[in-house]
Parts: C-alpha cells; sequence; structure tokens
C-alpha cells in the first residue's frame, strides 16, 4: 500500500474488465468515493498476470493489494487468472472480487473452489452498478485489513 499527501493509505486496485463502458462506471464510481485509491485496469488475463507479477513494461507497477475480476475476458479468462494467481506465492493472498454478468451457480462454484474471496453478479442498471462498487469500496478499503507483502 502507498501512502498519499496526508500520510493515508491508498489502496491499490487492479481491474481486470474488457468492457469499457464496465470500467468508466468502474472509475466515475470509485473516483466519486471519499477514499484514496490508485486503479489499474487490464483489458484481458494475460495483460492482469503481467501487472501482477511486474513483467515487461509492468516492471514498475506497484504491488496490488485487491484484484476486480471479471469472468468473460479475452486472451485468458478470469478462471484461468484466479487458477495462476493462486498458484503463485507472490500472488495468493491478494483478495479477488469476481465481478462478472454470470449469475450461474457453475461460475459460482468454480470461482470459490479457485478461492476467490467474493462473487458478485454486475447489476444491469447503471445507477445499481455505481451503488454495487461503491459497497465493495466501502467494505474492501475501510473494513478489510490486507497483509503487509
Amino acid at each position: 500500500m502507498m501512502s498519499d499527501e496526508a500520510g493515508r493509505h491508498q489502496i491499490q486496485i487492479l481491474l481486470v474488465e474488457d468492457n469499457p463502458g464496465d470500467v468508466r462506471l468502474i472509475k466515475e464510481a470509485l473516483n466519486g468515493g471519499r477514499l484514496k485509491n490508485y486503479l489499474m485496469v487490464a483489458g484481458d488475463g494475460v495483460e492482469a498476470l503481467a501487472i501482477l507479477r511486474k513483467e515487461g513494461k509492468y516492471s514498475g507497477a506497484p504491488r496490488i493489494d485487491l484484484v476486480l475480476l471479471d469472468l468473460n475476458l479475452p486472451k485468458m479468462d478470469g478462471r484461468e487468472v484466479l487458477t495462476e494467481m493462486k498458484r503463485d506465492d507472490r500472488l495468493k493472498r491478494i483478495p479477488v472480487v469476481v465481478l462478472t454478468t454470470s449469475r450461474a451457480e457453475e461460475d459460482i462454484l468454480k470461482a470459490y473452489d479457485l478461492h476467490a474471496n467474493c462473487f458478485i453478479t454486475k447489476p444491469v442498471g447503471v445507477d445499481e452498478f455505481i451503488k454495487v462498487i461503491q459497497k465493495i469500496e466501502h467494505f474492501w478499503l475501510t473494513v478489510v485489513k490486507f497483509p503487509a507483502e
């Protein structure tokens, strides 16, 4: 976690999402919050793992504290990203919030089997979507205690 100029901790969030509309809404919801956070966006699973592992052009990326992960992604889907993260000793403690359009019981079970920390189905309406993101922000950024490394 980084600190801002007032000494408060900034949470480093990685949003793994390929839908530009959802990215825009999530950014808007997080920017509207009172909490300080840093958001990086990966458009596919391969890019997400490169950011998390600080590979290539992401070698200077900050350590990510929280991942918001869509399941249906190009190149490598969210299930594969989750599998790789939980296999990697450097990444396995990073909390993962699955944020997807899926309501399928098999996706919910699979996500928890792969050690997702929670599973949230994206609401269809814009106002509801923003409220859900703000609730995620409130819980994960004010209530939860993150490991130092």
